[in-house]
């Protein structure tokens, strides 16, 4: 019977004090092989001898090499890793977005890298151009930037995937949530208890989800409401500060972007000693937990956010599989009537 073949013991393996960490270097000398020969072992890459191959299979064995995930993931033309863009990470419509999305990606052996541009849309192509550099894929969630520079950032030909946003006559999948129909189904709750002056509290001007919400508020009049839109914005404290514009529109219900808005909003109008919903019936969007336990807990429109990061992360997949007939997907919301909306 032959002998198995023998490997070196590296100098760095023999000698005495700390261990230090084994190289490819180490068991190419072992195996009495080039580290490009070990590499393509490794990697699966190219054809090579199958004597040396069992050689270099054994150092690797006997030295304990563990090699780079990294530096695999490269040789094969991947990193491993997929980017997420999102506006404001604090935001809970994102970071449920992301749990699910990062739990999809980890079951399919992948890292996730999140970076947040803070609602600043002059900065989210050059993030994504930085995630792009290093990621095998990339989910922009509700990008903000022109039409014009996501246009660009598809044309970079790396597995693109914008959650939260539509352009039409752009080669781009998308998986989104009925913004649309979740407004429609608020005007005609604010409608059937009788309100026909109602304000909205408008959210960042670059966001996708905004426009519909104002593409749908364009036919309130079908339900007989007259709508003021106020400046507003995504946060607690712009819905705060929107308190005394509210009052002077002589709305009887409010509309806001989402519900940190709607609350922060509600805390100002408590301080002015507006009763809710007693003189002012007041909706929120998104269905955050804080949502259900204010006083009064907020009318919202329940959306599915993790529903949403599991979609995301099949449809990437796919994408990223060089799956080409993947399909838009949009998903449903529901309204959830509380105490802050009543009668008008």
């Amino acid at each position: 019977m032959a002998e198995p073949p023998r490997v070196r013991e590296p100098r760095s393996a023999r000698s005495g004090g700390r261990a230090k960490r084994v190289t490819i270097a180490d068991v190419a000398r072992a195996a009495d092989a080039s580290v490009s020969t070990v590499s393509r072992v490794l990697n699966g890459i190219g054809t090579v001898d199958p004597v040396l191959a069992d050689r270099v299979r054994l150092a690797i064995e006997e030295l304990g090499y563990r090699p780079s995930a990294a530096a695999q993931g490269l040789a094969r033309g991947r990193s491993g890793s997929i980017g997420v863009l999102v506006p404001d990470l604090a935001n809970p419509h994102f970071s449920d977005l992301i749990k699910t999305f990062s739990a999809s990606a980890r079951e399919r052996g992948a890292r996730v890298v999140v970076m947040d541009s803070d609602e600043d849309p002059g900065v989210e192509r050059e993030l994504a151009e930085e995630l792009m550099r290093y990621a095998d894929g990339l989910l922009l969630a509700s990008p903000r930037m022109p039409r014009q520079e996501l246009a660009a950032l598809v044309a970079r030909g790396v597995p693109l995937l914008v959650a939260n946003r539509q352009e039409p006559g752009l080669a781009l999948t998308s998986v989104c949530v009925d913004f649309y129909q979740g407004l429609l189904a608020l005007c005609g709750h604010l409608s059937q208890l009788g309100h026909r002056k109602v304000a909205y509290l408008a959210g960042p001007q670059g966001s996708w989800a905004n426009k519909e919400r104002l593409r749908a508020l364009s036919g309130a009049r079908a339900f007989g409401l007259e709508v003021t839109v106020l400046a507003c914005g995504s946060t607690t404290d712009e819905g705060y500060g929107a308190g005394p514009a509210v009052v002077d529109s002589a709305a009887t219900a409010v509309v806001a972007y989402n519900d940190f808005v709607a609350l922060g909003l509600l805390s100002r109008l408590t301080e002015m000693g507006v009763r809710v919903p007693g003189e002012l019936s007041l909706t929120g969007f998104d269905e955050i937990d804080l949502a259900r336990y204010s006083s009064p807990p907020l009318t919202t429109v329940a959306v599915p956010r993790g529903g949403l990061g599991r979609v995301a992360g099949d449809a990437l997949a796919r994408l990223m599989a060089g799956d080409e007939g993947i399909e838009s997907v949009t998903l449903a919301v529901e309204l959830r009537v509380r105490g802050s909306s009543g009668p008008i």
